[in-house]
């Protein structure tokens, strides 16, 4: 078995890299070869936090495994991700451990990755601005994804602690030689961008539907429980919706859920999953003027995809730390 950490994950699997792995997988989940249950949480009796496992198998390459991951919403603004954990990556012949990854990392790369790639399917050729709601390491992960698939030429942050998104600025702007600017709110962020991304922690709307441009692709990836949202309920009616899974959109997506409680829409208003866009099943945006949603949850398949090209990238180059645990019976 192989021990990757995040220093090991952060060097073996570039955002450029995960891109491609991730539209990979996702167009696999629109065929036979993906088994993806929905996830399991254990919900801390405090309130304060959530024990979540994700399994999958995938099949070719024939692979199985799951991520188990705390989610602590606490830990915005500390020095500790909001999301910690690990993938095991199993092989499925025996079903012998092949590794353990740090999970913290897996997420934050590739959930932008996916971002990345319904971005790169589905915002306008033309889209030129970016604005990220939120300042945490998702927002600084979704800057570099979205470099990757349009040519910014405006980038825009808000947070609702301003020294965070300032301290953000200074940061990746410089780290991209471009500025970032800060907008004094989320609406005045939303004006005029090309693409947005919603990375915050938030239970509340922090982006209204009449701030949204025409045209505007929206990726919206904080809120991952039923009862909590990023968008307001006209953000969400206005949009041509995809989605990483249907069944987790219409258990976990506060997002859909609670404009569909409110009347405002059903289940019919999920266009179809990303992996079907990719795959010409179902088509993307349909003209200039139509704002498109991205809404991602996460699934297991996409951990699972990471960690078998991890496992490959750390073999091919010495990676890691090999650690023998038994489990090989005469």
């Amino acid at each position: 078995m192989r021990v990757l950490s995040d220093r090991d994950v952060e060097r073996l699997l570039t955002m450029e890299r995960c891109v491609e792995v991730m539209a990979g997988v996702l167009a696999a989940t629109a065929g036979e070869g993906v088994v993806n249950p929905l996830r399991a949480m254990l919900r801390f009796p405090a309130g304060d936090g959530v024990l979540g496992w994700m399994p999958a198998y995938l099949d070719p390459p024939r692979a199985t495994g799951i991520k188990v991951v705390t989610v602590m919403p606490g830990n915005h603004g500390t020095p500790f991700d909001s999301h910690q954990g690990a993938v095991l990556l199993f092989e499925a012949e025996h079903g012998a451990l092949l590794a353990v990854i740090d999970g913290s990392s897996v997420t934050a790369i590739r959930t932008a990755a996916v971002s990345a790639v319904a971005t790169r399917a589905l915002a306008r050729e033309d889209a030129r601005c970016l604005a990220l709601i939120g300042s945490g390491v998702q927002a600084r992960t979704h800057l570099e994804a979205m470099l990757l698939v349009r040519p910014l030429e405006r980038i825009v942050v808000w947070s609702r602690d301003r020294a965070r998104a300032e301290a953000f600025a200074a940061r990746e702007g410089a780290r991209w030689k471009r500025p970032v600017e800060v907008a004094a709110s989320a609406r005045e962020a939303a004006a005029g961008a090309d693409i947005l991304c919603t990375t915050t922690g938030a239970v509340e709307p922090v982006l209204a539907g009449d701030w949204i441009a025409a045209g505007a692709h929206l990726n919206a990836v904080g809120a991952c429980f039923a009862s909590a949202r990023e968008l307001d309920t006209a953000a969400v009616v206005r949009s041509r919706l995809f989605v990483d899974r249907r069944e987790s959109a219409l258990h976990e997506a506060g997002d859909l859920l609670i404009p569909m409680a409110e009347g405002a829409l059903t289940e019919a208003h999920i266009v179809g999953e990303l992996g079907e866009v990719l795959t010409g099943t179902v088509p993307g945006r349909r003209s200039p003027e139509e704002v498109t949603l991205f809404k991602s949850l996460g699934i297991g398949a996409e951990d699972v995809a990471a960690a078998q090209y991890l496992l490959g990238e750390a073999e091919a180059r010495n990676a890691g730390v090999e650690v023998d645990l038994g489990g090989r019976r005469a």
